[in-house]
């Protein structure tokens, strides 16, 4: 999952940041609402970690501006304005959720499955292709059970084509799903995850195949 991070503390920013990556989450960190709505506007997230006191104003403005245009991506509230009366503010103003400072990192993870699984973005929690089951939920691979394991760029990459499967998906949209904005991409680095996955997926006798489209992407389907 792609989430921006809308936080102008740099210290907190880079140690959540650090620790959701762990989590194979690819994250996004800017300081305030105008950078909020220029990444925004390039890319597509998962969805949006919000803090409400931002340099150039209140954080919950952002939420109206973006369902105005029909931008349905689930927002968590994360600030230390944790009473009932601004918990109710967050959510009157369309947060999915609202989650008060200090707080742990798995109760973020938690919070963050319950509004990805509510969201209209994600049809099912679990999709079977071939021999291959993926758990969107817990971002997690197997063949006939078996668990497969992937580094984390190869796991994006597998969820990616995955939602798109049997449709083209450009170079773009597969670094958008595997980098993050402050990552330097070498200019092979995603053809090496995917020729990877590829003869991982093969080894297994997963039933799927990635093949890639010249000049265009990788085009994930059944195997003949």
């Amino acid at each position: 999952m792609r989430v921006l991070l809308v936080d102008d503390q740099p210290e907190m920013a880079s140690a959540l940041g650090a620790a959701l990556k762990r989590y194979d989450m690819i994250v996004d960190h800017v300081a305030t609402l105008t950078d909020a709505h220029e990444a925004i506007a390039s890319c597509a997230y998962g969805a949006i970690l919000l803090d409400r006191q931002l340099p150039d104003g209140e954080g919950l403005t952002l939420i109206p501006a973006l369902r105005a245009k029909g931008i349905a991506v689930p927002i968590i509230v994360l600030t230390a304005r944790g009473d009932l009366a601004d918990r109710i503010a967050g959510l009157d103003k369309g947060a999915d959720d609202y989650l008060a400072k200090p707080f742990a990192v798995e109760e973020l993870l938690a919070r963050l499955r319950a509004v990805r699984r509510r969201s209209a973005e994600l049809s099912a929690d679990i999709i079977r292709v071939g021999r291959l089951s993926f758990d969107f939920s817990h971002r997690e691979a197997s063949i006939d059970g078996a668990a497969l394991e992937l580094p984390r760029r190869e796991l994006l990459v597998l969820e990616t084509l995955l939602r798109r499967m049997g449709r083209t998906v450009q170079r773009s949209s597969l670094e958008e799903a595997v980098y993050s904005m402050d990552d330097e991409i070498q200019s092979n680095a995603l053809d090496t995850h995917v020729s990877r996955l590829r003869r991982k997926l093969a080894d297994a006798d997963a039933g799927i195949a990635i093949h890639a489209i010249r000049g265009i992407g990788y085009l994930l389907k059944h195997a003949p």
